[in-house]
């Protein structure tokens, strides 16, 4: 790996970290129900990340579904979270999901609240208790921009892993490189 100033690095310490519900969604439109998305195998993802660096720490950030509203959805996604845990320096990030009603009818909505505010934390903290030497962002949310830049301040590079249609430009222009995801390269993940 090149860094900005065009020295060569290898067998860096690597932190990734998956905007759950993102990457969820890129994935559905990409295969749109064709596949069992909860088969994903994210070890082997998050190993084809990294390459040939370290894998110092995995971050996942979603949050539980309303059991009330669909208990045989809310089980197979706790079944989904208990297979990520098995998963080698893998940490769930629990966030919060929010019941919202649509004004002047009986119909709600979720919201998902604190999932890009826990993974941009993480991603400063690493960054300045010098935990990575590398992180990728698996996200195609603009929202990180300030804490990537953040963490280049202490000499960190920067990936960033998304989507095409869920791509934000101003994160890909400020991250150091992209790793573009396809159904060509996310093929080989689906068990």
């Amino acid at each position: 790996m090149l860094d900005k100033s065009g020295h060569f690095y290898f067998n860096m310490r690597v932190s990734i970290f998956i905007d759950g519900n993102n990457f969820y969604f890129g994935l559905k439109k990409i295969y749109e129900d064709k596949k069992n998305l909860s088969d994903f195998d994210f070890e082997k993802f998050c190993n084809f990340l990294a390459g040939s660096d370290n894998i110092v720490d995995i971050f996942y950030y979603n949050a539980p579904l309303d059991y009330s509203r669909d208990f045989k959805k809310y089980g197979k996604q706790q079944k989904f979270f208990w297979k990520l845990g098995k998963i080698p320096k893998f940490n769930l990030i629990l966030c919060k999901l929010l019941k919202r009603r649509i004004i002047g009818t009986d119909k709600y909505y979720y919201v998902l609240k604190e999932d890009d505010i826990h993974m941009a934390v993480d991603l400063v903290k690493g960054a300045f208790n010098n935990r990575y030497d590398k992180a990728i962002i698996v996200s195609g949310d603009g929202d990180f921009v300030p804490a990537v830049k953040a963490a280049q301040e202490k000499d960190k590079i920067i990936l960033n892993a998304c989507f095409k249609k869920s791509a934000s430009t101003n994160l890909k222009k400020n991250c150091d490189g992209l790793i573009k995801l396809n159904s060509r390269i996310l093929e080989e993940f689906l068990e």
